[in-house]
């Protein structure tokens, strides 16, 4: 079994180079947001839960940009599938991004699943897919906080993470979760 890797607030995310729907390459480390990129991962073309996650941050993508947020979205899907993606929901102010590979999904710690044939809506699951994750990067593209899913319900609307990003634009917060070794509980 592979080792998968586990990223630390405030330490570097890994590279991030995908292909997008209508326009260039996307790097990661090109991006220079005011104050975060938010990297979307999500299943692909065949994930009725992935449809309705895009279509709400698409609906929402104005919001992020006031906020000086780039938000993102990348699958494993092929360029075919991810510009199928693009025009069957209606994605058109969203990066849309294709052809995440298992060595980046891994570098990234994501959750990679097999696909098993048709979904109950018809539509062929790729070889491999990733599960959801989000991951918020800083413009010096340090993680500032991420959430891993290991399957496709259960996500994160985007009106939370909004009020997340206000929360912690306003106050300056250092990203929390990165202790290692013991924790050293206060006496009782």
């Amino acid at each position: 079994m592979a080792d998968f890797a586990r990223l630390m607030p405030q330490a570097p995310v890994p590279p991030l180079r995908v292909g997008t729907v209508g326009g260039p390459c996307w790097r990661l480390c090109d991006q220079k947001p005011k104050n975060f990129t938010l990297v979307v991962f999500y299943r692909g073309l065949h994930c009725d839960a992935c449809r309705v996650q895009l279509q709400e941050l698409e609906a929402n993508i104005r919001a992020f940009r006031e906020r000086g947020v780039r938000v993102i979205a990348v699958s494993a899907d092929s360029r075919d599938r991810a510009e199928r993606t693009a025009e069957a929901w209606g994605i058109e102010e969203l990066t849309l991004c294709w052809g995440l590979t298992t060595d980046q999904a891994r570098a990234w710690g994501l959750y990679l699943s097999e696909g098993r044939g048709r979904t109950a809506d018809g539509l062929d699951e790729p070889a491999f897919f990733v599960e959801p994750a989000l991951f918020l990067v800083r413009p010096d593209n340090t993680l500032y906080a991420s959430i891993l899913q290991t399957l496709p319900f259960a996500r994160p609307h985007a009106a939370d993470i909004l009020a997340a990003l206000d929360a912690i634009i306003a106050s300056g917060e250092a990203p929390r979760g990165s202790a290692i070794g013991p924790i050293r509980h206060a006496a009782e």
